[in-house]
C-alpha cells in the first residue's frame, strides 16, 4: 500500500489501469473472435452473441453490491478479489466444451469485473481532488485503451494462428501483473459503519434487470408467443418500477435515487445511457462486417479495429483543454451528433470500399467516442459531495453496462430483423442487415443529444477548468 498521498496518487492510477486493460483487452478478443467460436461450437455467430451479454448483464446487475462490498471490507480487498476471480475464469472460457459452458463461464468473469470497475473509480474518487479528476480519470483510460487497441489485433492473429481459445488465456499474465500492482499500491478505503446491505432491493432490481436484459437477449430466437413476451416484459418493468418505490422508502437503498436531484449527475448518467445504447452495439458488429459481410479474415478484422482505439487515445490529450475551452454543454451536444455521424457512416461500407476509408472511418468514430465518454464520466461528479462519490459511482457504473448490453442486443435485434431466416453465409444479406442496425443506432445516438440541452453553460466548471489549472 502506498505510505502516503503523494505515493498512492502516483501509483493509483496505474493500479486501476492494468484492470482495466485486461478487462478491455478480454470484452475486444472476445468480440473478434465470434465467427470463429461459432464455427468451432457449431452454431451461428448472432446467436453467440450471449457470450457478450452474459457477461456484460453479469457485470450490470452485480455492480451495485461492489459499492457495498468496498465499503464494507475494503477497496483493495475486494479489487484483489475480483482481479482473482476474473483471470481464473478467463481460464474456464479458454476450456469450455460447448457454448452453453463458455457462456457460464462468462458470467463469473462479469461479476469479476462488476467488483473490478466501481471500486477502481472509488479509489481514484476519494483519492483526488475534483480539480484533479479529469486529468486521473484520462491517465486511467489511456492505459486501458491498450486493451481495445491490442485486442482485435492479437485476437485476430491468435484465432489465425491458432485457435480461439488461447484468446482467454492472455489474460493469466496481465492479471498477476494486476494483483501485484493492487497488493503493493492499492489504498485500502473502508467505512468503519458501512450501510447495511438492502436485500430487498438487490433481489429486486437484480432480477428486474437480468429478466429484461434476457428478454431483449432471446427475443425473435426462442418459440415464446406474442403475449408471453409482453407478460414477461410487464413483470420485469414491473420489477424495476417496484425497485424504485422501495428506493425512495428505505434509509440505506442499494442505489440511491435521489442523487438524481443533481443536474449534472442526472444528465450525465441518464443521457449517457441513452448514448451509449447507440454506440453499444459497434463493438459486437463491426467484427460481423468485416468478417461476415466482407469476408475479410480474422487478423485483417482485428487491424480494422486498431484505428478506433488509436484515435481515442489521442482525444485523451485534447478532452481537457477542448471542455476548458468550449464546456460541457457544448461539447456534448456536438459531440453527440458526430458520433451518430460516424455510426451511421458504417451504412455505406461495401465490398467496393476502399480499406483506407474503413480505417478513416475508424479514426472518426474512436475521437468522438473517446470525448464523448471523458465528458459524460468526469461530468456525473463535479457536484457531487465526497460522501456521495461511492454510491454515485456505483449507479454511474450499473447504468453503463446496463446501457452497452440493451444496446448490443438492440443492434443484434436489429440485425437479426432485416435478415429474415437468410443464411449468415450470404454476404449481401449480412451487409444489408447490418446496414440497417447502423442506421437505427445512429438515430437512436441522434436522440439521446436531447438530454445535453437541459445543462447550462457553466455546468461542470468545478472540474474543466480545475483541471486545466492542476
Amino acid at each position: 500500500m502506498a505510505s502516503n498521498a503523494s505515493t498512492t496518487k502516483r501509483y493509483l492510477p496505474w493500479v486501476v489501469a492494468t484492470a482495466l486493460f485486461m478487462e478491455q483487452l478480454d470484452s475486444t478478443i472476445v468480440n473478434t473472435g465470434i465467427p470463429s467460436m461459432a464455427a468451432s461450437l457449431g452454431v451461428t455467430p448472432l446467436s453467440l452473441k450471449a457470450v457478450v451479454t452474459s457477461y456484460i448483464l453479469a457485470l450490470a446487475v452485480s455492480i451495485p453490491i461492489s459499492g457495498w462490498l468496498a465499503e464494507r471490507y475494503g477497496t483493495r480487498r475486494i479489487f484483489m478479489l475480483a482481479v482473482g476471480l476474473f483471470t481464473v475464469s478467463s481460464v474456464l472460457c479458454g476450456l469450455a466444451v460447448n457454448s452453453t459452458m463458455l457462456i457460464a463461464a462468462r458470467v463469473p468473469q462479469g461479476i469479476a469485473a462488476a467488483m473490478m470497475m466501481p471500486v477502481g473509480r472509488v479509489a481514484i474518487l476519494r483519492t483526488f481532488s475534483k480539480g484533479e479528476l479529469l486529468q486521473a480519470m484520462n491517465f486511467v483510460i489511456i492505459p486501458a485503451l491498450l486493451g481495445p487497441l491490442l485486442g482485435p489485433t492479437v485476437g485476430g492473429l491468435i484465432v489465425h494462428w491458432f485457435s480461439w481459445r488461447e484468446i482467454f488465456f492472455v489474460n493469466i499474465p496481465v492479471g498477476l501483473a494486476a494483483l501485484w500492482f493492487a497488493k503493493n499500491h492499492m489504498p485500502n478505503y473502508q467505512n468503519d459503519t458501512p450501510r447495511p446491505l438492502d436485500v430487498r432491493g438487490l433481489l429486486l432490481f437484480a432480477s428486474g434487470a437480468g429478466l429484461l436484459s434476457w428478454l431483449l437477449e432471446v427475443f425473435g430466437e426462442i418459440s415464446l408467443s406474442n403475449e408471453t413476451m409482453v407478460m414477461l416484459l410487464a413483470v420485469s418493468l414491473g420489477l424495476l418500477g417496484a425497485y424504485g418505490w422501495h428506493a425512495l422508502r428505505v434509509p440505506h437503498p442499494l442505489l440511491r435515487l435521489s442523487l438524481f436531484s443533481t443536474r449534472t449527475f442526472r444528465v450525465s448518467v441518464l443521457g449517457g445511457f441513452a448514448t451509449r445504447l447507440g454506440v453499444g452495439g459497434m463493438p459486437f458488429l463491426l467484427p460481423l462486417l468485416y468478417q461476415l459481410g466482407l469476408g475479410l479474415p480474422v487478423w485483417q478484422s482485428g487491424l480494422l479495429m486498431m484505428p478506433a482505439a488509436i484515435a481515442a487515445m489521442g482525444m485523451k490529450v485534447l478532452a481537457a483543454p477542448m471542455l476548458k475551452r468550449f464546456g460541457y454543454r457544448r461539447v456534448l451536444i456536438v459531440n453527440t451528433l458526430l458520433v451518430a455521424c460516424a455510426i451511421a457512416s458504417y451504412s455505406l461500407v461495401g465490398p467496393g470500399t476502399p480499406l483506407l476509408v474503413i480505417v478513416g472511418m475508424g479514426l472518426a468514430l474512436g475521437l468522438f467516442n473517446s470525448l464523448q465518454f471523458s465528458s459524460m464520466n468526469s461530468m456525473a461528479y463535479a457536484d457531487i459531495d465526497a460522501a456521495d462519490t461511492a454510491m454515485a459511482s456505483t449507479i454511474a457504473s450499473t447504468l453503463q453496462q446496463m446501457s452497452l448490453s440493451f444496446g448490443l442486443a438492440f443492434g443484434s435485434l436489429i440485425t437479426g430483423y432485416f435478415l429474415q431466416g437468410l443464411s449468415q453465409s450470404d454476404r449481401v444479406a449480412v451487409t444489408a442487415s447490418l446496414h440497417h442496425a447502423f442506421i437505427a443506432l445512429a438515430v437512436l445516438t441522434v436522440v439521446s443529444s436531447a438530454a445535453f440541452w437541459t445543462l447550462r453553460a457553466e455546468d461542470g466548471e468545478s472540474v474543466s477548468k480545475g483541471s486545466a489549472k492542476e
